[in-house]
Parts: C-alpha cells; sequence; structure tokens
C-alpha cells in the first residue's frame, strides 16, 4: 500500500540567522529530514542579506522539493523597526516558495508553541525538547541555534494542522452570535 508523501518546509524568519526544518511527511508519520540556519551575522548590509535569505531559501527548496511551506508569522514586540525588518525576511523567504509555486501556510508564534507543547507560553528550549522527543532526534543531531528548531517547529505545527479535518464547525463572532444562532442550547 502507497502512503501519501509529503514535504513540508518551515522557515523561522530572521534578519541574521534565519532558521529552516524539513519534515517528511508518510501516511500520519513524520520524521526531521534536515534542520539548519541560514547564517547573515557577518552581513552589513540589510538589502545584500534580503538577497542572500533569497538565494538560500531558493537553494533549500531546490535541494528538498518541499511540497508546502510553513512560516513563522514576525510578531509585535517593542521594537518596530525590528519587525519591518523581520516582515522584509519573511517577505523574500514567502518570495522564494512563490517563485515555485508552494502553498505557504503562515502561523503565529504562539499557535506553534501550542500545538506543540500545548503551552503558548513555552521556551525555545521546551518546544526544541519536545521535538527532539517527537521526531527522535539524537541530542548529538540537535543544533546550536534554535532558530533550526523553531523552523521544525512550524513544519510540524503545520503537520499536526494537516491532521485535523475540516469539522465543518461553524465560527462566531461573539457570545451573543452563538445564542442568537443556537438558542434552543441555552437555558432561559
Amino acid at each position: 500500500m502507497n502512503l501519501p508523501e509529503k514535504i513540508i518546509l518551515g522557515i523561522d524568519p530572521g534578519t541574521n540567522v534565519m532558521g529552516y526544518g524539513v519534515l517528511k511527511v508518510v501516511g500520519n508519520k513524520a520524521a526531521m529530514v534536515s534542520m539548519g540556519v541560514i547564517d547573515m551575522r557577518k552581513m552589513s548590509d540589510p538589502y545584500l542579506k534580503l538577497g542572500y535569505i533569497f538565494k538560500r531559501v531558493t537553494g533549500v527548496i531546490e535541494e528538498y522539493l518541499p511540497d508546502e511551506l510553513a512560516i513563522e508569522a514576525p510578531f509585535y514586540g517593542q521594537n518596530v523597526q525590528s519587525m519591518l525588518k523581520l516582515g522584509r525576511a519573511q517577505g523574500v523567504a514567502i518570495a522564494a516558495a512563490i517563485q515555485r509555486d508552494i502553498p505557504i501556510h503562515e502561523y503565529a508564534p504562539l499557535k506553534i508553541k501550542m500545538a506543540l507543547t500545548g503551552n503558548g507560553g513555552a521556551s525555545k528550549e521546551q518546544v526544541a525538547g519536545m521535538l527532539q522527543r517527537m521526531l527522535n532526534i539524537n541530542k548529538d543531531d540537535m543544533p546550536k541555534f534554535m532558530d533550526a528548531t523553531d523552523a521544525l517547529a512550524a513544519a510540524y505545527c503545520h503537520f499536526i494542522q494537516m491532521g485535523k479535518p475540516e469539522t465543518g464547525a461553524k465560527h462566531y463572532g461573539s457570545w451573543k452570535d452563538f445564542v442568537t444562532k443556537n438558542s434552543y442550547r441555552c437555558k432561559k
């Protein structure tokens, strides 16, 4: 019996260090293929960094031929300039995937942490530890930079989301909306 196979590329955007992780999914089982970083710490020109990101992400895509891209969404911290730079890096990585017609799925950091650990406030170390256990990654194969495990976590989050069938569940804008549409379920 041939089980469906899919390769998922995960990206953790960064302007100094960008992580990537590759998962191979066969049926309902996932295994790590690769993870690593694109290191730009020695580059000073922000526009050359963007070009380098595009070139390297394109190279990773050509090497692993992913079926889908899962990318972490930038989050707003204290510094607006940092978020703008991060958004540019994310956009360039997305452009590399678009160039190859790869479907893109964006996940908030909170969603990724929740999917892997059940805790949206989990640390990078907790996420990495959970990945190590779930994917049976040897301790010696764990990367120095957690950007790589963050990227693999984005890919794994997408794998988990793929396994959730569309339930046809209704979405409500508020409690009032729920009550209006489900009055038969509410006690008077």
